[in-house]
């Protein structure tokens, strides 16, 4: 588990080093660097897991054959389907679209050093992964769930408000709306995670549709917001226009007022499922064990 977040942490550190370096060169040549430096250590990791890593045998005997496969067509029978895929899919959207948008807030409208591009979002990340590590022993309830969803719903149209109005000459003041943007996704994704698995149940031989479907809805919706929003962000013309008539850009409202949006809409399915009492095991060791 600590594997992928030693990974975000060092490709963040790799962008603080080289955003701190190399200023005086363009932007393209400083994201060229860091994907050049990224795809090297990783494909030095990818041969050396490939080379010392031994697969071990199958020596277990073969499962019990007789379990009833579960049509893909059972599903769409649930309304709690829906509303978990609605639910996903927001929590997605909120947390994609922010990342998206986060580095032209930074420089663009706050005008932040170069290195807030990584440092703002290596704070939101760390948050994420606190928060992530505190809720490992809830034990959740259908009602718990909700309202833990809710709450970090209630964080992100905060953070959001603060985005929209922040001025930048307060710009130092986007140090805080990390850490609560970072608790706000943390609770959002686990729960909604969460959702899933009670969802799914006992239902294990149909859970690879759910998780799969799910999967797709929401990068197609998050492809989408983005080719959207990114096509108002690209015309210098509209831009200049929104700007002149509402006082905010395209970038302010897309990481602000969007994620927003979706943090109330998802809340508002979140408060309308009937979730089922799911039986929870506890973990075998600590998360960070």
């Amino acid at each position: 588990m600590p594997s992928p977040w030693v990974a975000n942490l060092s490709l963040y550190g790799i962008a603080l080093l080289i955003f701190t370096l190399m200023h005086s060169v363009s932007v393209l040549v400083q994201y060229r660097w860091i994907a050049y430096t990224a795809i090297s250590i990783g494909c030095c990791f990818v041969v050396a897991f490939l080379i010392g890593t031994k697969e071990p045998g199958l020596n277990q005997p073969s499962q019990d054959k007789s379990l009833s496969r579960i049509s893909w067509a059972h599903w769409f029978k649930k309304v709690l389907y829906y509303q978990v895929a609605l639910v996903y899919m927001c929590t997605r959207l909120v947390t994609n679209v922010s990342q998206a948008f986060l580095a032209f807030y930074v420089i663009n409208d706050l005008g932040m050093h170069q290195s807030s591009k990584a440092l703002v979002p290596a704070i939101i990340y760390v948050c994420s992964l606190v928060v992530s590590v505190m809720l490992q022993e809830t034990r959740w309830s259908g009602w718990r769930l909700k309202n833990y969803f809710s709450a970090g719903a209630m964080i992100w149209i905060l953070s959001g408000i603060g985005i929209v109005l922040l001025p930048s000459r307060m710009h130092n003041f986007m140090y805080v709306l990390s850490i609560t943007i970072g608790a706000a996704n943390a609770l959002m994704t686990v729960t909604s995670i969460s959702m899933e698995g009670v969802l799914v149940g006992e239902d294990l031989n149909g859970c690879a549709f759910v998780y799969g479907s799910l999967s797709f809805i929401d990068k197609v919706s998050c492809g989408i917001a983005l080719y959207i929003l990114e096509s108002y962000q690209g015309s210098t013309k509209i831009s200049e226009n929104q700007e002149l008539a509402y006082g905010y850009s395209v970038t302010r409202l897309g990481l602000g007022l969007v994620p927003a949006v979706f943090s109330l809409l998802s809340a508002i399915v979140a408060h309308t499922m009937d979730l089922p009492e799911a039986r929870r095991r506890p973990l075998v060791e600590p998360l960070l064990a």
